[in-house]
């Protein structure tokens, strides 16, 4: 899966749920089956964007029970950047690695937030995802505070930086989504032409750190919505969306997917 995600992750259209700490065996069996048979119609090849699902830990085995030979992905929202030893709760990529897992969220808001995840951290994980053969998605954004004090440039600019040797390595292989904090869980979305703007900006960034990864996909993740999706999605700069609560129902995801 790993390699297949690294082919084609060049500017490649991509919608990616996030269950976030949601979910059950049973929840989760029910919101794969009616989704399944949409993304597979035509054996996925009518679909233009790549198709992804990050779950919490233990459901992992369920993912690629369910989503194997399916042509979506499956992948963690975490992992950690040391390869074994004693870190009681933490997970390798090699572990990942061994569950079919082809993408991993890095640094999302609610990691740097809530368990203090510095950017030299973010960065070490993405190369460790990267060494596994997992394509790391990293999250970057700045939170209203920052926003309104006219730093939401730097703050990503930063975050970008901290990161620049990874992306050199990655090139295109290499995923970035933008998620402003504010518009995180608040229903607050950022205008198209505001996240365009930053999205343009990132990817300015991008061909500072490395030319390859200029052309990396670049997703916006911010209260993305049915309702908004396309509108989001028709900016030049945004190739897609990490989705939140959206991809807990499968209407609502299923009409993003349709958006991109």
């Amino acid at each position: 899966m790993s390699e297949d995600i690294a082919k084609t992750s060049q500017r490649t259209p991509w919608v990616i749920g996030n269950w976030k700490m949601n979910g059950g065996l049973a929840a989760n069996q029910s919101l794969l089956a009616a989704m399944l048979p949409a993304l597979n119609a035509g054996g996925g090849r009518t679909r233009r964007a790549r198709v992804g699902v990050c779950a919490p830990f233990p459901y992992l085995a369920q993912l690629q029970s369910a989503l194997e030979d399916t042509g979506v992905a499956w992948g963690a929202q975490d992992v950690s950047d040391k390869t074994s030893g004693a870190f009681t709760g933490q997970v390798s990529a090699g572990m990942l690695a061994e569950f079919g897992v082809g993408l991993a969220l890095i640094g999302h808001s609610e990691r740097r937030q809530y368990n203090g995840e510095s950017n030299v951290l973010v960065a070490a994980k993405a190369a460790a995802a990267l060494a596994a053969g997992i394509t790391p998605v990293i999250c970057v954004g700045e939170t209203l505070a920052e926003r309104e004090a006219g730093q939401h440039q730097s703050t990503v600019a930063a975050q970008l930086a901290a990161c620049a040797p990874v992306l050199r390595q990655a090139g295109s292989a290499v995923i970035v989504a933008y998620e402003p904090v504010w518009a995180i869980g608040t229903g607050k979305t950022a205008s198209p032409a505001e996240a365009q703007a930053m999205h343009a900006f990132i990817r300015d960034q991008l061909r500072l750190a490395a030319t390859a990864c200029a052309d990396c996909s670049v997703l916006y993740g911010g209260s993305v919505k049915a309702s908004n999706a396309r509108e989001l999605f028709a900016q030049p700069d945004i190739d897609g969306g990490l989705i939140g609560g959206a991809s807990l129902i499968a209407a609502d995801f299923l009409a993003i997917v349709a958006a991109a």
